[in-house]
């Protein structure tokens, strides 16, 4: 069985702590990797040919009006060899109470047909949002499992969280 993880993340400002900080790595991006570091499957980083506002407020009303608008933008790449994956495991942030836009246009690209899809959304307090519903309407005949939620200010000490949603894998 191979995996790969795909994220979304953002640096610059973000909402942490109910306060805007700037962040030199996403917090989605520090999830991502202790992930990897935990299962060994490859990683794909999803980047947006016209990227989101380092400015937090601006980045919130580019991705309410991409929302709303139904938009797909435009990614600069695309993982190779979907096919090979048995596994995939989904990394974003919460936006607008679900995943980001660019996870939509990369989930829409490809069949996840046999699939099994792990959610793991990042966020200040929202939680999973709708993502899980959404994923199983544009993944239909994915096996999407339940999500885990991380705290995006904490992160960088989600391990022991990861571990133990991992061991949840066979339920």
């Amino acid at each position: 069985m191979k995996s790969i993880i795909i994220y979304f993340s953002r640096t610059g400002q973000n909402y942490v702590n109910k306060e805007i900080r700037d962040l030199k790595v996403g917090n989605t991006d520090i999830a991502a990797h202790l992930l990897q570091k935990q299962t060994g499957s490859d990683l794909f980083e999803l980047k947006p040919v016209k990227p989101y506002s380092n400015d937090y407020r601006e980045c919130v009303k580019e991705a309410v009006a991409d929302m709303k608008s139904g938009a797909r933008p435009e990614l600069a790449a695309y993982p190779e060899n979907m096919e090979e994956y048995d596994t995939v495991y989904l990394a974003y942030p919460n936006y607008c109470g679900t995943m980001p836009m660019p996870m939509f246009t990369f989930l829409e690209k490809y069949d996840f047909t046999g699939k099994t899809i792990w959610p793991l959304c990042t966020n200040e307090g929202s939680g999973m949002g709708k993502s899980e519903a959404d994923l199983r309407d544009i993944c239909p005949g994915a096996v999407i499992k339940k999500g885990l939620s991380v705290h995006g200010a904490e992160a960088a000490e989600a391990g022991k969280d990861i571990e133990e949603w991992l061991n949840q894998k066979g339920e």
